[in-house]
């Protein structure tokens, strides 16, 4: 008897593994939907060397990034408009046609005013809140930045998106950013201050004016990559890049990374 069912088992065993057999390689792989992306914040800061209220706004923008962290709070400051300031014989100024472009473009009437995550443009005593609201949210895309040093003055740099939540289409932006660039800047009280030091200066535009279409599928990655030859005048210790992915909704995700020997991200 104990033979008989022993037998028995073999031939259950046999057959369930025959069933098995017939399940295609796709049917047995069970999908895991990426885990949830916290947001950062892009803040477009508007600003100009003459104008007295911008000093107050970077101010806000140090409060806000003490606050949250510089990874988090990604501030741009974007020298445009009719106090912004071409560099000429006498003084070096920040202001870029580019920058111009973006400030009509979003029909901008007064300075400093900001963006956050192209949001309604909005004066600076009003970011707090706004990027508060934001920070609830949640990312439908990751993104992952390398930017290294290539030949002479030529910086590559890598871009992977991930896609993490639903399919994603818009538009990857490259900037050009860099820090703690002394030039002169009016102040609140009138005066003229030839040694302030200006932050996330805007500098240039590494992909276009506007960027490039992307289409991210959940659970995929795409990997971009860009090279640009830097200004002479521009201080390679102080640049990084942002990357932000936007569409019409406004901006989906925002990182920046320095320039600095790194490995290239892989697919």
């Amino acid at each position: 008897m104990r033979t008989k069912a022993y037998i028995t088992l073999l031939l259950l065993f046999a057959v369930l593994m025959a069933a098995c057999s017939h399940i295609d390689e796709d049917e047995r792989l069970i999908y895991v939907k990426p885990a949830p992306v916290s947001r950062s914040v892009l803040l477009e800061d508007f600003t100009g060397q003459r104008c007295i209220n911008c000093p107050l706004a970077s101010e806000e923008i140090a409060k806000l990034q003490e606050q949250y962290g510089e990874d988090v709070i990604i501030a741009v400051g974007i020298h445009s408009g009719p106090l912004g300031f071409y560099t000429n014989s006498r003084y070096y100024g920040l202001k870029t046609e580019v920058g111009d472009e973006y400030y009509n473009h979003w029909n901008l009437e007064y300075q400093p005013v900001g963006m956050i995550d192209r949001g309604s443009p909005a004066e600076y005593t009003a970011w707090g809140t706004l990027v508060r609201q934001e920070l609830q949210k949640t990312a439908p895309v990751d993104i992952d930045l390398t930017v290294t040093p290539g030949d002479s003055l030529r910086v590559d740099i890598y871009t992977m998106i991930k896609g993490v939540d639903g399919n994603t289409q818009g538009k990857l932006q490259l900037w050009i950013v860099e820090d703690d660039i002394t030039a002169f800047q009016m102040m609140p009280d009138g005066t003229l201050d030839n040694n302030y030091i200006h932050k996330h200066v805007f500098r240039a535009a590494v992909n276009g004016q506007w960027g490039e279409d992307v289409d991210v599928q959940e659970g995929y990655n795409i990997i971009k990559d860009h090279s640009i030859i830097l200004n002479g005048d521009w201080n390679p210790e102080k640049l990084s890049v942002v990357a932000f992915v936007y569409n019409d909704s406004g901006v989906l995700q925002v990182t920046r990374a320095a320039l600095q020997e790194a490995d290239v991200p892989e697919e």
